[in-house]
């Protein structure tokens, strides 16, 4: 075993029996499902190591298998159709095995182990990977409602696959794990706009477009100039006050985690938000260039949820302290 994935015996789930009888390929499984994660998801990646070193390799894990799919869908090149359709039956497959997935394939290895772990349901891969075949065929939403369709496989399914490994059950967790997905989703759409436009989709529905007045060739022009028209920021405002919603109504769920995942939690969703944040600053243009968080602001956040959380814990713990300490009363 390399150096990297004996490193991760450390921050194994405690579930996979963390520590010296922790099996060396599973272990080199949860380390490959990091690196993906660290290389493609930094923002999120870095919310992660707010989380109790045993919680994190779980959230790696479903983050890359969701990656992997994410992957064969936006190819450099094309999509490959018959590879994400040979690679959707496989990992099924393997989810709904019995049996631990070959050694050869970290990712369902890692992803199969977390799912078992936490009694997910393998459906619920089912949605998200339908949905990944979608951006295959389908490039055009006609309504809000029909991208809400796409989304419940792209981002709300993530969302309850996510919410129990940070210790938040039953529906009222789940609608705001919901709600969460679906803000980092269309927070992703807005800012993405370009890059999906240079491969044929366009995310935004096609009644908002009607509404303000957008084409397809003026939606076309602003990717292409960099220039976008009174009406294209009408419309692009518009999507981000609907994502501002979202974030509202999914606000309520910070607090239906435990309190050792609610750093990783608070943290992005603050950076996700503030996207949205540099969308509004840059007057709703998001084609000059790619609007992202920048990484000092996204290690000051890092810095400032980890020291109000350990004060929080200080408090608390000093006030169970006083608690228990029996008082003396002078006669």
């Amino acid at each position: 075993m390399g150096a990297a994935a004996a490193g991760a015996l450390n921050g194994l789930p405690s579930h996979s029996g963390a520590g010296r009888d922790v099996a060396p390929d599973l272990a080199a499984a949860y380390e490959h499902c990091r690196r993906i994660h660290a290389a493609h998801g930094r923002t999120f990646y870095l919310a992660t190591l707010l989380l109790p070193r045993d919680r994190r390799p779980d959230v790696w894990a479903l983050y890359a298998f969701a990656r992997v799919a994410d992957e064969l869908v936006d190819a450099p090149t094309s999509p490959d159709p018959a590879t994400l359709l040979t690679w959707r039956d496989q990992a099924m497959a393997a989810m709904r095995s019995a049996t631990q997935p070959d050694p050869g394939q970290p990712v369902l290895t890692a992803t199969w182990h977390t799912m078992r772990a936490f009694g997910l349901e393998p459906v619920l891969l089912q949605e998200f990977l339908d949905s990944m075949v979608m951006d295959l065929t389908i490039s055009r939403y006609a309504t809000w409602e029909d991208l809400r369709g796409y989304m419940r496989g792209s981002a709300a399914v993530i969302g309850e696959l996510m919410a129990p490994l940070l210790g938040a059950n039953g529906p009222d967790a789940l609608s705001r794990a919901t709600a969460l997905g679906e803000a980092f989703q269309l927070t992703n759409f807005i800012r993405d706009i370009g890059e999906d436009h240079a491969r044929g989709r366009v995310y935004l529905p096609q009644a908002d477009m009607a509404r303000f007045g957008v084409s397809e060739a003026m939606l076309a022009r602003a990717v292409h100039t960099a220039v976008p028209s009174a009406q294209v920021r009408s419309l692009i405002a518009f999507e981000v006050r609907r994502a501002v919603d979202l974030y509202v109504i999914a606000k309520p769920g910070l607090g239906m985690v435990d309190p050792g995942s609610k750093p990783c939690l608070q943290m992005a969703f603050t950076l996700y938000r503030r996207i949205l944040h540099r969308v509004i600053d840059n007057d709703f243009n998001v084609f000059e260039h790619r609007l992202v968080v920048p990484p000092w602001q996204r290690l000051a956040t890092a810095g400032h949820v980890a020291a109000r959380t350990a004060g929080a814990r200080l408090t608390e713990s000093l006030a169970s302290s006083h608690r228990s300490t029996p008082t003396r009363h002078s006669s």
